[in-house]
């Protein structure tokens, strides 16, 4: 239950949050950057409860996986509003300057990110491990090559 519980309140303050001009939400290029951190670190958290079962390392739970990949898809919409202009800098980030360079190509990855985790949500709602290991693969790839284009090591 504090999963739901987790989700309803992630839904309904980026909900407040993506209300507000993005200019509005930080009032300093450190808040811009824990916020897109925050977000991507609670995105990781599940994903990775996903990966374990994918891999076999914990056993497939339906119930969980659904409720995993629900909160992964909806965190996925939430990081871009903390990679405004001027939030290239502040606090330590593992960021590439490209990201600000490359604002649309940088739009592409995150957009994929979104649909793919949007699909990895609708393949748990079957409830079944082939399903999940399908779209969980295509979501983790996405993660990937925008690491490798716009993160450092």
């Amino acid at each position: 239950m504090q999963i739901k519980a987790l989700a309803t309140a992630v839904a309904l303050s980026a909900g407040a949050l993506l209300s507000l001009p993005a200019s509005a939400q930080f009032a300093k290029p450190e808040d811009a950057i824990k916020y897109r951190q925050g977000a991507l670190f609670v995105m990781g958290q599940h994903f990775s409860r996903l990966g374990a079962m994918a891999q076999g390392k914990i056993p497939f739970d339906a119930k969980a996986a659904q409720e995993n990949a629900d909160i992964v898809a909806h965190m996925a919409k939430l990081p871009w509003a903390g990679f405004g202009p001027g939030s290239e800098k502040g606090a330590p980030t593992k960021a590439k300057e490209e990201i600000w360079l490359e604002p649309e190509k940088f739009k592409e990855h995150a957009d994929k990110l979104v649909a793919e985790s949007a699909k990895l949500a609708a393949a748990t709602k079957t409830g079944t491990l082939e399903g999940m290991k399908a779209a969980f693969g295509a979501t983790a790839n996405s993660c990937k090559s925008c690491h490798d284009a716009y993160r450092n090591k």
